[in-house]
């Protein structure tokens, strides 16, 4: 979808300002009605905080801008694959969509439990999955 693209772009840029400071590159935006209403990017460094992902990051901006707990009509784009503490948030806020680029076969939330996320829930991989790798493989490459 054109629009997947669009917004997964939005993401990525996020990913690029975690990776400006030196954070893992994962970038997420969420949308509600057609506009952005939550940016985020890992800040776990930053922070001092393992939780301070970068879906849970847009996820409580999300929230507040709601002005409720649940996002059913909304969508997640998040550039790699959420790992089982954010799908598990997710649910608890009812995502509606989630749009991920890259998957994470090692610590993405579907090798542990694809029931992780709300029932409702639809899920779509892959968009613009090979420029969401190549900056997680980049930046680890580096670190090495």
């Amino acid at each position: 979808m054109e629009s997947d693209e669009r917004y997964m772009r939005e993401a990525l840029l996020e990913a690029r300002a975690a990776l400006d400071e030196g954070e893992v590159p994962i970038g997420a935006v969420i949308c509600c009605r057609g506009r952005v209403i939550a940016r985020g990017h890992n800040m776990t460094e930053r922070l001092h905080d393992p939780t301070a992902h970068a879906e849970m990051i847009a996820l409580t901006a999300a929230t507040e801008a709601v002005g409720g707990k649940y996002l059913d009509d909304c969508t997640l784009y998040v550039t790699v694959e959420p790992c089982p503490m954010c799908a598990a948030a997710l649910n608890w806020a009812q995502v509606g969509r989630i749009v991920y680029g890259a998957p994470d076969p090692r610590r993405g939330y579907s090798r542990f439990s694809p029931s992780l996320l709300h029932p409702k829930t639809t899920v779509t991989t892959g968009t613009l999955a090979d420029a969401c790798a190549t900056m997680m493989t980049d930046f680890f490459k580096a670190k090495r």
